[in-house]
């Protein structure tokens, strides 16, 4: 393949620059086998601090740490070729400064080669995307549930479904907006793409979390609709071969490599 045919990979200004227009495909990914599948169907591959409760069982993404999205985000890197590869900044890593924020920040980009960070939070986050936008991190900012925001928030309620919610919201989605990052009502007062999950089909585009969406997961939001149902076909699967090996069925002769015949 000549340098010309190459794929290029996409851009977080190749991401803003579709503000209004053709809506952005987004899921999470984790690793390099799921990053392979989605690349050539996705915008944007967001590796998610959601890893902590997906891959680890945690009860909330707090617990994450840099070291574990970094590795995740390795492994996104290796499996994808086009999409745009986003890594959340775990809860503890860039709220104390913003100087801790661009250390975080600068060590995930430096070290996966990922196109931008994500991290939550609107107006007491400004200052700080400021500073890292100023310094040529691209910054997906979040706003509405953070997540990483839990034991404060005290559940993961959904945000923006009274009137009451949207004046700190929209504060927020205009600050973020001003700092440089790049996510009805709150995509028309913005001139950055908005990303909804669970929102409404007018924002510029969608994301979920690939397990969610695939059935892999026990429980998921309301706002989730499955595409498949993985979950159980891998336990039909692991049932049947459980059955073969003990029945001594498996490994049939078909799956067994032959010996070598001896030289003459």
């Amino acid at each position: 393949m000549s340098a010309r045919d190459e794929i290029k990979r996409l851009t977080a200004p190749d991401i803003r620059a579709r503000k209004g227009g053709e809506p952005i495909v987004c899921l999470t990914s984790y690793h390099a086998h799921t990053a392979r599948l989605l690349d050539q169907h996705c915008d944007l591959i967001l590796v998610g601090d959601s890893l902590g409760m997906v891959m680890h069982g945690l009860q909330t993404t707090v617990p994450v740490t840099l070291d574990m999205m970094i590795l995740q985000g390795l492994a996104v890197m290796r499996g994808s070729k086009r999409a745009l590869v986003v890594i959340d900044m775990p809860f503890g890593s860039y709220e104390a400064s913003k100087e801790q924020a661009f250390m975080s920040a600068a060590r995930v980009m430096k070290e996966t080669g990922c196109g931008a960070i994500k991290l939550e939070g609107g107006r007491r986050m400004a200052e700080t995307i400021a500073f890292l936008v100023e310094r040529g991190v691209p910054v997906m900012g979040h706003i509405g549930l953070t997540p990483q925001s839990i034991n404060t928030i005290g559940s993961f309620r959904a945000q923006g479904r009274t009137e009451a919610d949207w004046g700190p919201i929209e504060d927020d989605a205009r600050a973020v907006t001003q700092a440089g990052a790049f996510a009805r009502r709150i995509t028309a007062v913005l001139d950055i793409p908005t990303i909804g999950i669970g929102g409404s089909v007018a924002c510029d585009g969608q994301i979920l979390v690939l397990e969610d969406m695939l059935g892999l997961s026990p429980r998921v939001p309301r706002f989730v609709k499955r595409y498949a149902e993985l979950g159980s076909s891998i336990e039909a699967a692991v049932a049947a071969y459980a059955a073969d090996v003990r029945a001594r069925t498996f490994p049939g002769s078909e799956h067994v490599y032959p010996l070598r015949a001896k030289p003459k």
